[in-house]
Parts: C-alpha cells; structure tokens; sequence
C-alpha cells in the first residue's frame, strides 16, 4: 500500500479534530469555573461592604448613687492623717495631741 504524503487521511482528521475539541472543551471549562469563583468571591466582597454596621451594645445604666458619700471619705482620712502626720513630724503637735487628732479623723 502506497503511503500519502500531503495532507491526512479521514481518520487522521477525525483524530486531530477530537484532540482539539477535547482540549478546547477542558480550557473552556477550566476558564468559566474560575470565572465563577472570582464573581462570587466580588459578590461576597460587595455585600460585607454594603452590610450595615453592627449595632452599637446597648449602654450600660450607671450603678446607683449611694445615699452617702462613702467614697470620697477615704481619700479625705488619708489626706488629713498625712497632714497630722506631718505636723507631728515637724514637732507642731505632741504624742498625746497626734493621738486625739487620729481618732477623731478615724471615727468621722
């Protein structure tokens, strides 16, 4: 049988066509999946930008204000035994003096 040179039998044709095809088909495919992933991926972007900010905790009510002012006394007592403290050091006040002083400051 004589062989052909030139151009490819039927068979031939059919072969190259379907190599083409094939792989025409898997790059398409490939193409349109990873076109649908980054669509998605845009969509999902767009609507964490476009989603309204989280509400704000509602705000906490302040404890309520104690009948008496407990608070403020302490700072007061420490303040005033430092000013006994330092006339005692100074020798403005004697033992017995610093002694009375302190436990008034202590029992107000």
């Amino acid at each position: 049988m004589p062989r052909r040179i030139g151009r490819p039998g039927l068979l031939g044709t059919i072969a190259r066509t379907a190599v083409i095809s094939g792989t025409a088909s898997a790059v398409s495919n490939r193409v349109n999946r990873g076109m649908a992933q980054r669509d998605a991926q845009r969509q999902a972007y767009a609507q964490q930008q476009a989603a309204p900010p989280a509400p704000a905790p509602a705000p906490v009510a302040p404890p309520p204000a104690p009948s008496a002012p407990a608070a403020p006394a302490v700072p007061d007592r420490v303040t005033q035994l430092t000013a006994l403290a330092e006339l005692k050091a100074q020798g403005l006040l004697t033992d017995e003096e610093f002694a009375t002083e302190k436990a008034r400051v202590l029992n107000s």
